[in-house]
């Protein structure tokens, strides 16, 4: 009996050839983050489910639950998948806390779940390289400017084009909030985070609904529009007339990150005051990765400064984070044909078979080239010559071995090149043992 098969929307899979492409960008994040000191851990895909509540109001709607479908009234307390590797995180960091060393630099790089209407660059399952460091009792400001800097760094060796890191400060929009006498912060913050969906007359009508007055939701909206490269937010900020210790609070430590990436990394971060993330545990700066000329397609990561998420009663363990949204990045470049794959399977070589009675021989040269670290395989089946070069080109397989009267020979197909070779020492180049990225120029 067949059974017709239906795509489920929102679960995106690769192709061979472009996850290729999606294997390189985890192999250069992985590295990268290791560069810089950072601990690897992998979390459990499951949390309590009033762990993962309370987050924000979308993170409620988009957990999926997990559950036996032979479960009984006495099962487990209800269960959720992680929606982000945050909050996983900070449950391990109180779990193991005494057997961690703080300041504590981890990355996780996992599958997380989201039950989201799914579109463009929104899935439901996808995967996250996240990079935190979290502390015991207090956190230096310095780390707010290191992570987005690791983040640079990972990006910078893969072939992403031009991008930009906004920050905010979540004491910037609270105390202003809370001056104006705005004092349900987290209703207008989630507010104003839909100005880009909904523009800002329609946010200036919401928060009248809310409670603001006019004088009060448009002074919100002018705080949502501020923006620069440089420190000078600051007196854009002041300029607007509104005063409360936590906003001038929040104003000088995002003047110190932005003071301090400009030493480090001219242009990388742009103060952005509309910047909001919809997760209620950041308390402290946050950010959004944007490919530049694309901001129309949201962010490609995130992260933030949370000072409470993993506290015991006894010790709280304040961190900040970011990460690289890695399935909608790559979908993003592969489906606009910017990079692909330079052939669809890691296989360097493709072993000829003249006759049936020869696979035995040519397993073992396989066997040579592989313990050589050539990734290798054997034709399928004995057939003219022609018919399995023709097998390897439609895989982008670079090279034919074969046997012939005069002994072992290996075929660049692309070239036409045919050489004697020995399994003992022939290498293909370096450019060719590996499938790598072709970027858009090199396809054209």
């Amino acid at each position: 009996m067949s059974t017709k098969v239906t795509p489920l929307s929102g679960f995106p899979e690769f192709l061979p050839q472009d996850r290729i492409v999606e294997q390189q960008f985890l192999d250069v994040i992985r590295e990268t983050f290791e560069l810089h000191g950072f601990a690897s851990i992998e979390t459990r895909a499951v949390e309590p489910v009033e762990r993962l509540s309370n987050q924000g109001e979308d993170a409620d709607k988009e957990i999926y639950g997990v559950r036996r479908l032979a479960a009984g009234a006495d099962e487990d307390a209800a269960l959720g998948l992680h929606f982000d590797l945050t909050v996983p995180f900070a449950r391990y960091v109180l779990e193991h806390s005494g057997k961690l060393v703080f300041p504590f630099r981890r990355y996780q790089i996992q599958k997380v779940w989201r039950g989201e209407r799914p579109q463009e660059g929104r899935y439901r399952e996808f995967t996250q390289a996240d990079v935190d460091i979290i502390d015991s009792g207090e956190l230096p400001n310095h780390y707010e400017v290191e992570l987005p800097l690791v983040i640079a760094d990972a990006l910078r060796r893969l072939p992403v084009p031009e991008f930009v890191i906004k920050v905010n400060n979540r004491k910037i929009p609270e105390g202003f909030y809370r001056g104006l006498g705005l004092d349900d912060v987290t209703s207008v913050l989630r507010i104003v985070d839909k100005i880009d969906k909904i523009g800002p007359e329609k946010v200036v009508e919401r928060l009248i609904e809310a409670g603001a007055t006019d004088k009060q939701a448009r002074l919100a909206v002018q705080l949502a529009d501020i923006s620069s490269t440089d420190s000078s937010f600051a007196d854009q900020v002041r300029a607007l007339g509104v005063e409360h210790p936590t906003l001038d609070e929040g104003l000088e430590q995002l003047s110190q990150v932005m003071a301090a990436a400009a030493d480090h990394a001219p242009g990388l971060l742009m103060a952005d005051l509309r910047i909001a993330r919809g997760l209620d545990y950041y308390t402290g700066a946050v950010y959004e990765l944007y490919l530049v000329g694309q901001e129309s397609f949201g962010s490609v990561g995130g992260g933030g400064r949370y000072d409470a998420l993993a506290s015991d009663g006894k010790t709280t363990y304040p961190g900040v984070g970011i990460s690289i949204g890695v399935s909608r990045l790559v979908h993003r470049l592969v489906s606009q044909g910017l990079l692909k794959g330079t052939r669809s399977t890691p296989t360097a070589v493709l072993v000829a078979l003249s006759a049936e009675e020869d696979r035995a021989e040519a397993m073992r040269t396989a066997a040579t080239l592989r313990g050589r670290g050539i990734p290798v395989e054997v034709a399928p089946a004995a057939a003219k010559f022609g018919k399995q070069i023709r097998f390897a080109d439609r895989r982008g397989i670079p090279f034919v071995w074969f046997s012939t009267e005069n002994g072992p020979e290996v075929k660049d197909i692309r070239s036409g090149e045919q050489v004697p070779a020995d399994a003992a020492t022939w290498n293909p180049p370096a450019e060719d043992l590996r499938p790598s990225i072709a970027t858009q120029e090199e396809n054209s």
